[in-house]
């Protein structure tokens, strides 16, 4: 079974990649940051446990890896 991520690990690991945090709306956290210099947007859901589909749409939003993610 993949592992599964809470929303606040998720934000803080995009946070340590240079993402910031723009604003949120109820229980999702719209995020930006610069990756390979272009602007990318990642909406996070705050939730306890991410959905495994939605936590592989978080990373393609943010275009990067598991492997980069997991090693933040």
């Amino acid at each position: 079974m993949p592992k599964r991520y809470s929303g606040k690990e998720i934000i803080k690991r995009l946070k340590r990649l240079g993402f910031i945090k723009i604003s949120q709306k109820g229980s999702h956290v719209k995020m930006r940051g610069l990756i390979e210099g272009r602007i990318q947007t990642v909406i996070i859901p705050d939730h306890k446990q991410v959905a495994v589909g939605t936590f592989s749409s978080i990373l393609r939003q943010a275009n990067m890896s598991k492997q980069e993610f997991e090693n933040v």
